[in-house]
């Protein structure tokens, strides 16, 4: 199991400066699964950060954005404990779906 993060979408200023098209907010998610025999279990986490003001010394034009520079971006934000946390979190989703502690229904 190794956590997958993706983008789903980048927020951006038109001009900032003498910038163009200057991302200021990452929409991240987070997932892992597990199949066992014919089941899969899933963990998922997502959420959204701010980034710092634009610095023309490092910028990266929008059209020129990998999602790799995104992903890294948004986890610099985070920070490195909480991106571990968020991990952990989603391995411990799909360890409750495996075997779960806790039901709900009804006995008929």
């Amino acid at each position: 199991m190794a956590v997958t993060w993706s983008v789903g979408s980048l927020e951006s200023t038109k001009t900032v400066g003498s910038l163009s098209d200057v991302v200021t907010t990452v929409h991240w998610t987070a997932t892992d699964s597990e199949t066992v025999g014919s089941d899969t279990y899933t963990g998922r986490a997502y959420g959204s950060v701010g980034l710092a003001d634009a610095d023309s010394s490092s910028f990266t034009a929008y059209a020129s954005i990998s999602e790799s520079d995104a992903v890294t971006w948004a986890k610099a934000v985070i920070g490195t404990d909480e991106v571990a946390t968020i991990e952990t979190s989603i391995a411990a989703q799909i360890t409750e779906a495996k075997t779960p502690t806790k039901t709900s229904g009804v006995p008929w």
